[in-house]
């Protein structure tokens, strides 16, 4: 009696035929990647083509206007780098130190594992989250801070690098300021003693007549002021300005952006330190060196390419976001660059947004030219963190 094979009843492949599936399976690979090639030159030749009569020194420079010959994205260019640079001066050293802290210094007890273990769900999960929600938690975790520094008349509670001032109008018809302690100090009355503040904020002293008296008919007048004149209540901010709640300001959407891509840096850089050869840490370690030392000068170097590719693509998200800095800044219109940390803005792609929504096809045509605007100062900040991450690398050696 014959001994029966292993082998009988199995269907063998002839090799003819796996070579015929490998290579239809290289094909359909190539042909997806041409579609997406071809896909990509299309739209790029279309918005090239529509937005390049429009690049012009006034787009560059300008401020939004109705007329779409005289708009321009300055202020959204101002606002888009701000915003981006705050947002990876935060993110990049919060995200990098939570992989260091997860990966390598792990604990060993059973709840200490476990607690690593519903971090590392929850940081996974994030990376998954619609950027609206976190716009939505930015509103309330930033703009209004859950209400608890708001003052009793709705104002900012805490501000530093604010002077506050009552502003009249001269018979002149020129402004002079008197300089007040608070927002919520009494308004000034004009008095015979009153000393004042000109626009450029130089001490003049104020003429105080009452109404029916003749007035100066020389330069006195533009500091003349009748008794019964009535100010309103104005500030004026440093650059250097703060306050609690930090409101619809720039530093509020850098902060709503680091939360977006927040959990995108720190599992790249877990994979990145990951990488890294173990062989490397028991090296350093069997010389003396310590934990720290080990991550420092051996880990980190290691997988700075990696963190530093997953950081590009973080942020190279980050500065085409809309939604969360739509809900943060609740307008599209600025006319104006931000002054300080606080102040209002506007981003490239919420102005190319409120450009593609108008019906004249002119503004259609500005908003390519947006839209290269864009691409500009995105291939810019990537250029920046590929030298950054060439100069940082060093060899695993």
């Amino acid at each position: 009696m014959s001994e029966k094979s292993p082998m009988d009843g199995v269907e063998v492949r002839s090799g003819s035929s796996r070579m015929k599936l490998d290579h239809r399976f290289k094909w359909l690979c190539v042909s997806v990647a041409v579609i997406s090639v071809l896909t990509l030159v299309a739209l790029m030749t279309s918005i090239l083509t529509q937005g390049m009569p429009y690049l012009s020194w006034t787009l560059l420079t300008g401020s939004p206007e109705p007329d779409p010959n005289q708009a321009g994205i300055y202020p959204a260019i101002f606002g888009t780098v701000w915003v981006c640079l705050l947002c990876a001066i935060m993110t990049l050293p919060i995200g990098v130190a939570t992989a260091i802290l997860l990966e390598e210094y792990q604990p060993r007890n059973r709840w200490g594992r476990m607690l690593y273990s519903i971090i590392q769900l929850n940081i996974t999960n994030l990376a998954g989250v619609p950027s609206v929600v976190y716009g939505i938690l930015g509103l309330t975790a930033f703009v209004s801070m859950f209400g608890l520094f708001e003052s009793h008349n709705g104002k900012h509670g805490v501000e530093i690098g604010v002077r506050f001032y009552d502003q009249f109008y001269s018979e002149g018809e020129r402004a002079i300021l008197v300089s007040v302690e608070s927002a919520d100090s009494p308004m000034t009355r004009p008095t015979e003693s009153m000393m004042s503040l000109d626009v450029n904020l130089r001490p003049v002293q104020v003429i105080v007549i009452k109404p029916g008296d003749s007035l100066p008919n020389d330069d006195r007048l533009a500091f003349t002021l009748f008794n019964d004149a009535e100010a309103g209540r104005i500030s004026k901010k440093t650059w250097y300005y703060f306050s609690l709640p930090l409101g619809r300001g720039v530093l509020t959407g850098a902060l709503t952006l680091m939360l977006v891509i927040l959990p995108v840096i720190i599992i790249s850089s877990q994979e990145s330190l990951r990488a890294v050869p173990s062989s490397l840490r028991a090296g350093a370690l069997g010389l003396g060196a310590t934990s720290w030392q080990v991550v420092w000068n051996v880990t980190l170097p290691a997988a700075i390419p990696g963190i530093m590719t997953g950081s590009i693509l973080a942020m190279s998200r980050a500065i085409g976001e809309t939604a969360p800095i739509l809900i943060i800044a609740g307008i599209v219109y600025i006319s104006r660059a931000p002054q300080n940390l606080m102040d209002d803005f506007t981003v490239m792609p919420l102005q190319v947004y409120n450009w593609i929504s108008r019906p004249q096809p002119e503004f259609h045509g500005i908003a390519a030219a947006g839209i290269i605007l864009l691409l500009i100062v995105l291939l810019s900040f990537n250029a920046i963190a590929v030298l950054i991450r060439y100069k940082l690398q060093k060899p695993l050696s």
